[in-house]
């Protein structure tokens, strides 16, 4: 077993070291930390902190990249249409689907939000259901031992709930969120409010679900870093993992393994609420198919995620041409948008070294929350991605599963997750998410309204965490927040 601290900053150990055990305790203040500034290095931008501070290139990007980078872009933002239609390049659309474009799922590359009644149009298009059920039958349980498959899909409605249907057709329904409040009163006095979500889907166009039909919220996520993550080691992700909890901290994280469709063998998961994913590519060709009904020469189903009770679904047109490679969004298409967002940097951290940001970053590690949101790493060296490779980065995640508790479960297994489990999400940028995707909601759902409610909801391995917060004096408490808002 690796020491979880491996990659610890010194002056915190040191920092940590000389507080004391309790919550409640006076909290010495750290340094600021060689490279904290930039937390994804070299890539790091330094543009103005607007609503575009999500969508930078890489700043140690080559001037022949950038066209790649726009390009990338291009298509990221591009609204598809139903085939047959004149623009040969931008048809295909569905049948079935929950978004038009990349971009409207993540808009200005940032954190998707649960439907709010008050909301704009589209209200629902950066969140939707995963769908699958129990295995059925020795064919589908030896299917998900073989870790070939990472759910058994819904079997009329496939693997998620698509919301939008082209011109003539009926969409599959509509995902129904029931909220009930859940008072918290913290150590201080102050009383907060948690609000639990129950899920159902109403208007279904296609018959009943099946009757062990399990449902999944997922709120799309920021994109900053991701070549970054994608250019750890995988050796540096497996060293932070504890299955057995043998240092008995109480954390026991897990890797995922998942199913690498390019190489045809199990790897290691980085990407997804679950850590479903090896790659960003295998994640965009995902997306392509899954969320617009796109096909690619690596997904080649024309009508995306329709399964065969959906049989005016498989009968529409598509929009696959030679031109295309013999689908509806080339390979060269797809590498772009791999590339795009790959190259998404981290903007710099102006407020790295303010007295209540370093107050609160002690209040962080003391309390637990270092355990799993892994502070910083340094990239591998990689010919193949110049801008990842070789990197000090501080993302705060050590991309591993972890048991959250049945308060965040959502009795559903990904591969080797758990129903309990989810990946610890990176905290780069969480700051931000107001100022570029106008509003503060957090977790994979967007159930927390603000970060306080976001921490309050960790359950499970990060239980002792959570308390260690809830007895916080009101000072720390807020120089905690302050420190992930500068994150």
């Amino acid at each position: 077993m690796a020491c979880r601290h491996l990659f610890t900053p010194i002056a915190v150990v040191i920092a940590t070291i000389a507080m004391a055990s309790s919550a409640t305790a006076a909290i010495e203040q750290p340094l600021p930390e060689p490279g904290e500034a930039r937390p994804g290095g070299s890539t790091t931008h330094h543009k103005q902190l607007n609503i575009n501070a999500f969508s930078q290139s890489s700043a140690n990007m080559s001037f022949e990249n950038e066209l790649n980078f726009k390009l990338g872009n291009g298509i990221f933002k591009k609204i598809w249409v139903p085939a047959p239609s004149s623009t040969t390049a931008s048809d295909g659309l569905g049948p079935l689907y929950n978004a038009r474009s990349c971009q409207r799922c993540h808009l200005k590359d940032g954190r998707g939000h649960p439907p709010e009644a008050n909301w704009p149009e589209d209200n629902a298009i950066s969140m939707f259901l995963r769908l699958s059920i129990p295995p059925q039958n020795d064919a589908q349980r030896q299917l998900l031992e073989s870790g070939k498959a990472a759910v058994i899909p819904e079997p009329t409605y496939g693997g998620q709930l698509q919301d939008m249907a082209i011109n003539g057709m009926a969409s599959e329904g509509r995902m129904v969120i029931n909220y009930r409040e859940i008072p918290v009163t913290l150590a201080d006095g102050l009383q907060v409010s948690l609000r639990q979500p129950q899920y159902s889907v109403s208007n279904l166009s296609y018959g009943p679900l099946h009757p062990q039909a399990m449902l999944s919220p997922r709120v799309a996520p920021q994109m900053i870093g991701l070549g970054l993550l994608e250019a750890l080691a995988p050796a540096d992700i497996e060293a932070l993992a504890d299955p057995d909890d043998r240092n008995k901290d109480g954390i026991s994280g897990r890797t995922n393994r998942v199913w690498n469709s390019f190489t045809q063998q199990q790897d290691l998961g980085r990407f997804g609420w679950k850590a479903g994913n090896p790659t960003l590519i295998q994640q965009a060709v995902g997306a392509f198919s899954g969320d617009m009904g796109i096909s690619t020469p690596f997904v080649s189903a024309a009508a995306g995620d329709c399964t065969r009770y959906q049989k005016d679904c498989l009968l529409q047109p598509d929009g696959i041409t030679p031109q295309q490679d013999n689908a509806e969004a080339s390979g060269e298409m797809v590498k772009l948008v791999e590339f795009y967002s790959r190259n998404l940097a981290p903007p710099a951290r102006p407020d790295f070294n303010k007295p209540e940001v370093l107050q609160g970053k002690a209040v962080f590690h003391q309390s637990g929350c270092a355990a799993c949101h892994q502070p910083s790493f340094t990239t591998a060296s990689r010919t193949d991605m110049p801008e990842q490779s070789n990197q000090l980065i501080w993302p705060y995640t050590d991309l591993l599963l972890h048991d959250m508790g049945e308060g965040l479960a959502d009795n559903r297994s990904e591969f080797l997750a758990t129903g309990n489990e989810w990946r610890t999400p990176p905290l780069w940028g969480i700051g931000l998410t107001k100022t570029v995707s106008g509003h503060t909601y957090f977790l994979h759902d967007g159930r927390a309204r603000n970060l306080l409610e976001a921490v309050l909801w960790h359950g499970g391995e990060a239980k002792a965490s959570r308390e260690n917060i809830i007895n916080l004096p009101t000072h720390e408490r807020n120089a905690l927040v302050t420190f992930l808002e500068s994150l």
